[in-house]
């Protein structure tokens, strides 16, 4: 079997020609100056090595991938009692309808659609004032990667506050049938905060570790969550982790994921490595266009799929 050593160089090598890059997420100001043209990946396995290549220690808005860990931290909060405020299903429409909400009195399909998050981030703030949760969130994602030098941008979070009329929306409507207990300017803030958190494909890889080992720290065998709730975190990361692609994306590379429209895409391949993906040119959903293709063709390479017999590391 081929070794990542010899897969990542190539496929930064292969994607590096290709014309078909996506585009950037104009509708944020600051994401819309991004390079077209940058692209890294990094690969964490659970024996403790970290293979990257390409752009790979660069610093891009993770955006919606934060949702994974939010949800992590509103499940430790909140327990069972969260699925009573959000579903389990993906939606089949764009990550911020607002079609939805209407028919089901305002209580969204899954965590990973703007409006479940939302709610998520609303669990969060029970109690605490916005500059809490956001330090909560920033130290729990900190703790994962280990690595203290991971920041929120305030550039990125300011521009996406600003243009921010279609979340404030979802936000309002939710606060209508009681659904978001705090003011959802309150919410909102704290929303764009966390999806602004600058990390790098090193350091996205790392974090993801905890849900490619059941829920603990492979590198120091501390448990972040029980095995129960890794192992629904990622089911709900392979069905609803792409929006209304994620039964395409299922199909295609066949790994738990979520993306985020700052062109990252964090792919945990249970029992094995967590793999972090940064190319900022999108596709019609949202998704990164060429970080996608190099997932498919990494998984394939190394017969990575929870579909398969079994993972190789």
């Amino acid at each position: 079997m081929p070794h990542l050593q010899e897969i990542l160089p190539k496929l930064v090598s292969s994607l590096a020609a290709r014309s078909d890059r996506g585009s950037v997420a104009t509708y944020i100001p600051e994401l819309a100056k991004v390079d077209p043209t940058k692209f890294g990946i990094a690969v964490a396995t659970l024996a403790g090595s970290v293979v990257a290549a390409g752009n790979a220690d660069e610093l891009f808005s993770i955006q919606s991938i934060s949702k994974v860990f939010t949800l992590a931290l509103a499940l430790g909060k909140c327990g069972d009692m969260l699925w009573t405020r959000v579903g389990r299903e993906p939606s089949g429409n764009r990550f911020n309808s607002i079609v939805q909400l209407e028919y089901e009195k305002g209580v969204p399909r899954n965590p990973f659609v703007n409006a479940g998050a939302l709610v998520v981030t609303d669990s969060l703030l029970a109690g605490h004032e916005p500059r809490e949760v956001i330090g909560e969130i920033l130290r729990f994602v900190r703790f994962l990667a280990d690595d203290d030098t991971i920041s929120v941008n305030r550039a990125v979070a300011a521009s996406e506050q600003s243009t921010a009329s279609r979340n404030m929306a979802l936000a309002h409507y939710m606060h209508s049938f009681g659904n978001l207990q705090h003011a959802p300017q309150r919410v909102l803030g704290t929303y764009v905060h966390h999806c602004a958190i600058d990390m790098n494909c090193r350091q996205l890889a790392a974090a993801g570790l905890f849900l490619a080992a059941g829920g603990r720290n492979p590198l120091t065998g501390h448990s972040v969550i029980s095995p129960l709730r890794a192992r629904r975190i990622n089911a709900l990361m392979l069905t609803c982790g792409h929006y209304d692609a994620s039964g395409d994306f299922a199909f295609r590379v066949g790994i738990p994921s979520k993306s985020g429209v700052g062109g990252g895409i964090l792919g945990i391949v249970p029992g094995v490595a967590s793999v972090a993906v940064w190319s900022p040119g999108l596709d019609s959903s949202g998704n990164s266009h060429l970080g996608t293709i190099a997932l498919e063709e990494l998984v394939q390479a190394m017969d990575w799929s929870v579909f398969a017999p079994r993972a190789h590391a």
